[in-house]
């Protein structure tokens, strides 16, 4: 699925959850829209044009990798993170490189099946609907009128539930025949008001069986365990089983088996192939962690390092991957690399590795004026979130303009003093400056409070005025 928005749509969207790093909203909504202009070439020089990936540089929590989620969940594409150090070189112990298109394969089936189940819903849900009847009142003639009231086969743990009354046909009902519409309406009609929720339901269940198989720790097994597992489903094909549900639980179970029914799988599958092929994204954390230092000898871990980076070469430019769903190319995926390259600098990567990212872009790190606008700008700010949270406990909490410049100078001030963690030290400091009314909230239900510059400057007095102690707890 390729996205119709311009790179400059592209970016105001992007600015609705991450601030700043303009530089790095640009070039990768430039990727985005090149891939919807090599869907309009001409066959031959379509698969001719190849993404150009990229490297993002910069400290952590500066948002690298929100950026990248949020382009994969704007576009509709496949999108995984993987770890580089996760990864090693053929022949060791640990995961191999191709796991992650493997695991982005999962992914794409998952979204793809998501989708068609929510084309499918309205038709399910009808359907669940009429095989919940069915079991609440069988199309066996063997209900007579007693006092000139029918009743269905719902179970609250004594017999059956008598309906309103209502004049029923006194016409004898023969073997088999279906019920008086009437009675089934009437039953719908209940249902959808809630009024038969406590009631319960008999219904058969898939119980899975045979044995479990699990192969871990060894390379390149992945794919072996799950052919293991599809061989010994067939062999040992799931029982079912009779179980009792309240009626809520059933119809979701039942809404679940229609949409199963319902989806195509094998449409499912061809796809989820092709938006993962046309238009997935790798997003490979932490590629600095497997560069060697230049001023570093090569030897010891240096080398199981570069056997990664040897390893990541032929997916990056393109090869075929065996996958429980066919065989996929990786030639048009796009691969977004990160790391902070505190010791080490992009060009300790392996010059083919280089190669296969043409494009950098340093994340600048984070200042007091960025997390004034972090706390009040975005969709999703923290303020936003902590007054919802509190919502819940009908505790009605504001920020002062003057507290939030207070949180956002003391983060710059602690990023500066110990480890710069970028925005996400505004997550230590504003639970602590809302520990204690977190912990109070059921007890100020209906107050309303006004989070200020004293409040902050109380809960923050022992960690600003201690510098180890500000290790330890921010």
């Amino acid at each position: 699925m390729s996205t119709t928005l311009t790179p400059r749509e592209i970016v105001a969207e992007l600015d609705k959850y991450i601030i700043g790093q303009a530089e790095a909203k640009r070039m990768v909504a430039v990727a985005i829209r090149n891939r919807w202009r090599r869907q309009r070439l001409s066959p031959e020089l379509k698969d001719e044009v190849s993404p150009k990936n990229i490297i993002m540089m910069g400290p952590t929590g500066v948002g690298k990798t929100e950026i990248a989620r949020r382009l994969a969940k704007l576009c509709g594409s496949p999108f995984i993170k993987v770890d580089a150090t996760k990864y090693t070189e053929v022949g060791y112990v640990g995961r191999d490189v191709e796991s992650m298109v493997r695991d982005l394969m999962e992914i794409g089936i998952a979204l793809v099946r998501e989708e068609e189940a929510g084309r499918v819903k309205k038709n399910a849900e009808s359907a669940a609907e009429e095989r919940l009847l069915d079991l609440l009142l069988p199309p066996t003639a063997s209900y007579a009128a007693a006092g000139g009231k029918a009743s269905f086969q719902a179970s609250e743990g004594s017999g059956a539930i008598p309906l309103p009354d209502s004049p029923i046909s006194a016409e004898p009902v023969r073997e088999g025949r279906e019920a008086p519409a009437t009675t089934r309406e009437k039953l719908r009609a209940m249902w959808r008001a809630g009024r038969l929720d406590d009631k319960t339901v008999e219904l058969e269940v898939e119980q899975a069986s045979g044995p479990q198989v699990e192969l871990m720790g060894m390379p390149g097994m992945e794919q072996m365990g799950s052919q293991l597992k599809d061989t010994f489903s067939r062999m040992f094909p799931s029982k079912k089983k009779k179980r009792r549900f309240k009626l809520d639980e059933a119809y979701t179970i039942l809404v679940g088996e229609e949409s199963e029914r319902l989806i195509d799988h094998d449409a499912v599958t061809d796809l989820a192939k092709e938006r993962v092929e046309q238009s997935g994204i790798i997003f490979i954390d932490e590629i600095d962690k497997v560069a060697s230092p230049s001023q570093s000898g090569r030897g010891g871990a240096d080398v199981s390092r570069e056997g990664v980076q040897r390893d990541l070469l032929p997916i990056v430019e393109g090869s075929v991957v065996n996958t429980k769903y066919g065989m996929i190319r990786t030639d048009h995926v796009l691969f977004i690399a990160a790391g902070a390259f505190h010791v080490s600098k992009p060009a300790d990567l392996i010059p083919e590795l280089q190669g296969r990212f043409p494009l950098r872009v340093e994340l600048s790190a984070l200042g007091k004026e960025e997390f004034l606008r972090i706390l009040k700008e975005p969709h999703n700010a923290l303020t936003i979130q902590y007054a919802a949270l509190m919502e819940t406990e009908e505790v009605h909490i504001s920020f002062a303009p003057e507290a939030l410049e207070e949180i956002a100078a003391f983060a710059e001030e602690t990023n500066r003093r110990t480890e710069n963690i970028g925005a996400r030290r505004l997550y230590t400091i504003m639970e602590r400056i809302l520990a204690d009314l977190s912990f109070e909230a059921p007890e100020k239900t209906g107050e309303t409070i006004v989070i200020d510059r004293e409040w902050v400057m109380a809960n923050l007095g022992d960690v600003r005025e201690n510098a180890d102690l500000s290790r330890f707890i921010l």
